[in-house]
């Protein structure tokens, strides 16, 4: 091979070279590219969870991951939501975050709607309007959305209810549901599981009783807030019968202090006593018009299995153990009665 041909294999090789070099080095630049826009860590830890409202579009989704510093990098993960799509496919929820998430599986979270569901546990609440606050404070809509269906006559009497007693659908227990439902498909739910709770078992029990679902929902209630401990609640759930069956009124403190609106009460006045409402059961016959808080499951069971004794009158002990004394006799109770009077004067505690 002369020399010249050996100069011109030598250049080839160079040339070659580079070109290879050049088309590495691009390989590698698109290929570092692709791994920063799909594969790379890019989700912060400064956020729990990122929540795309109903009706949000592209534009608020980026918006919302640059106010809330929830990527790193906004253009790498804009990038990536064209190339797969995600511009027109924003589904609304709430969607778990976890540190180093990439853009890749994050959109794919997002397209699938793919939400982490809110775990709702509500027991004891008092009013309509704490629980719709309760609920707008762990789902999307607002508390006023929801006072308005609890409040929606059509809605309400449609299931059996009036807005009086329409606490009764609702059994205080633990649910797991999308943050973004609806308060209609709240309500719908909530229907599904009463029907699911009041079995037919459960239901004759209660006629037995000549009450409805709703009267023992109430019932519960009164039940659940005398009682500080459940092993008292079927002794207190006979009593309450024992008077219901009688034509006694039922007297219960809690109906008085729910009609004066004055939790803070400690001690039952006679200037309380006096309030006009038909929840104040010491003026009033039979159970109130509904429940005067969310009972728990346990407090719904002792009515539906209520103890079977003959007590008409309770008092709360004077040892202030939150155990009761039981009566029969009137004349029992006003013993029962004294003792706990001078112990709350002892405490100085007159209201």
């Amino acid at each position: 091979m002369t020399e010249v041909e050996k100069n011109k294999m030598s250049g080839g090789k160079k040339a070659a070279l580079i070109i290879a070099a050049v088309v590495i080095l691009i390989g590698g630049y698109f290929a570092g590219n692709l791994y920063k826009v799909y594969f790379a860590p890019n989700v912060t830890d400064n956020q729990k969870y990122l929540y795309i409202k109903t009706n949000s579009d592209y534009n608020a989704l980026v918006e919302n991951l640059k106010t809330k510093d929830i990527v790193k990098s906004v253009s790498s993960f804009a990038t990536a939501a064209e190339k797969m799509k995600l511009t027109g496919n924003v589904k609304p929820g709430r969607y778990r975050l976890r540190k180093g998430m990439t853009n890749r599986t994050l959109i794919n979270l997002i397209k699938a709607g793919n939400q982490e569901p809110v775990k709702l546990k509500f027991q004891n609440i008092r009013k309509k309007e704490n629980f719709a606050a309760y609920l707008a404070s762990n789902l999307e809509a607002d508390s006023l959305s929801f006072i308005n269906v609890l409040d929606s006559t059509p809605l309400i009497s449609k299931y059996g209810f009036n807005q009086d007693n329409v606490y009764a659908m609702f059994i205080p227990n633990t649910y797991e549901m999308y943050w973004n439902v609806s308060p209609i498909e709240f309500f719908e739910r909530m229907h599904k599981e009463y029907d699911k709770f009041w079995t037919a078992e459960r239901k004759q029990k209660a006629a037995s009783l000549n009450l409805t679902p709703a009267q023992v929902y109430t019932l519960a209630s009164i039940v659940d807030a005398e009682a500080l401990y459940d092993k008292e609640m079927p002794i207190i759930a006979g009593l309450y019968l024992n008077r219901l069956n009688k034509g006694v009124l039922l007297q219960a403190d809690p109906t008085v202090i729910f009609a004066n609106n004055d939790f803070t009460v400690k001690r039952v006045t006679n200037k309380l006593l006096q309030v006009q409402s038909l929840y104040n059961t010491y003026k009033y016959a039979g159970l109130p018009p509904g429940p005067i808080m969310m009972p728990s499951i346990n407090a719904i069971d002792a009515v539906l299995n209520r103890d079977q004794n003959d007590y008409i009158y309770m008092c709360a002990k004077e040892d202030f153990s939150g155990y009761h004394n039981f009566a029969v006799t009137k004349a029992q109770h006003e013993i029962n009665a004294k003792k706990y009077r001078e112990a709350l004067n002892k405490r100085n505690i007159f209201k």
